[in-house]
């Protein structure tokens, strides 16, 4: 599948306005090698997520790519921040919906907010199977659903598809 702009596989660029992964990966390659370095790399994160990524995950994503020039390459570097895009699009839309589920803005789910949001998307499901997701949900058994196992609930199955799946 190509992308929009058709210049690549996956391009970032389609996600992001007017070519900013490309740009970033020209303001970031400054001695035009074609490729950057774990430093350039590191900058360019800064640059399209706004934070600096820690060495394991810089060690994970060189470790990843094709090595060539000790570099990740224009392609590479575009699927990587495609990948990453896209993770933190569905981490925000995980987001909103717990907060839309948590009407109360407490931070936490109860069981009644469970059953006010599945009576909303799932009128005809049976009370029992909402009280038993709850419980499935409710990692801890203290009555609350946090965010986190919420996360974890909502990404079950999901497969880690790239290292470049930052914090």
């Amino acid at each position: 599948m190509e992308c929009q702009c058709r210049c690549c596989v996956a391009c970032v660029d389609c996600y992001w306005p007017s070519g900013a992964s490309h740009n970033v990966f020209e303001t970031c390659d400054e001695d035009k090698k074609g490729y950057l370095s774990r430093e350039d790399f590191k900058v360019a994160v800064v640059m399209l997520f706004g934070y600096k990524p820690s060495k394991v995950e810089v060690d994970s994503v060189m470790a990843s790519v094709q090595q060539k020039k000790s570099g990740v390459l224009l392609e590479e570097f575009l699927k990587l921040m495609s990948t990453k895009k896209a993770a933190q699009l569905h981490q925000s839309e995980i987001r909103q919906i717990f907060t839309a589920f948590d009407m109360q803005y407490r931070g936490f789910l109860t069981l009644e907010d469970f059953k006010r949001a599945f009576s909303s998307v799932a009128p005809k499901l049976p009370e029992r199977i909402i009280v038993e997701a709850f419980r499935e949900v409710d990692q801890d058994s203290d009555g609350h659903i946090s965010f986190k196992e919420f996360e974890s609930a909502m990404n079950y199955g999901q497969n880690e598809v790239s290292p470049l799946h930052f914090a």
